[in-house]
């Protein structure tokens, strides 16, 4: 069983997507975060993030693992621990511009596809590109507003500021992001989490 849930930033998809995948007893998994990680190793090496070649070629040196569990993911650089580091200011600038790159989501891809299912897959471009063959796909969405004032909720930043850059940022991804044609598209705006997870759950089981 291979479930996708794709969708705008800060739609909700990986609290869903943990919740999906804890209610079916499966992994989830989240390619954003591998993206994040080859955001962050390219800033902390400061390398230009519009040029693909040296960042593959950085990561390429410095192998990156993606472990998949239920309540959360975590990416390991050898024996360190990214994952507290992945939502840092500069790399939500930046990872837009790594996701661009063509290699670089072929090397994500790559990553993901390498994993064995059953999981939930969670991201942009699951339904369409990295699992097409998914036997159950789900894309969120909601407005820009409520994307942000959830944001606001987990960060000590400005609302306004927050909604100016999903707005900045859903116009660089709509090229990645585009619901498959076989996707169920949810708003999430005026369902709680818990509603989320309930109608993605009938959807698989039905």
């Amino acid at each position: 069983m291979i479930v996708t849930i794709d969708g705008v930033a800060a739609s909700g998809k990986s609290s869903v997507s943990s919740g999906v995948a804890r209610a079916l007893g499966i992994p989830y998994v989240s390619s954003g975060l591998l993206y994040r990680a080859a955001t962050l190793l390219g800033l902390e090496a400061r390398l230009d993030l519009g040029e693909a070649a040296p960042l593959l070629s950085h990561l390429q040196m410095l192998p990156l693992r993606l472990e998949p569990l239920p309540e959360g993911n975590r990416i390991w650089q050898g024996e360190r621990d990214l994952t507290p580091q992945l939502h840092q200011s500069a790399v939500d600038a930046g990872v837009s511009a790594v996701a661009a790159h063509p290699e670089l989501r072929a090397w994500v891809d790559e990553q993901l596809r390498r994993l064995p299912p059953p999981f939930v897959a969670e991201g942009r471009d699951m339904g369409t590109n990295v699992f097409p063959q998914a036997g159950a796909k789900f894309y969120l969405t909601a407005s820009p507003r409520i994307r942000a004032e959830r944001r606001a909720a987990e960060r000590p930043e400005d609302v306004d500021a927050i909604e100016a850059a999903l707005v900045e940022r859903d116009g660089r991804d709509r090229v990645q992001s585009a619901p498959a044609p076989d996707a169920r598209v949810i708003d999430t705006g005026p369902l709680s989490l818990e509603e989320v997870i309930a109608e993605i759950l009938k959807g698989v089981k039905g």
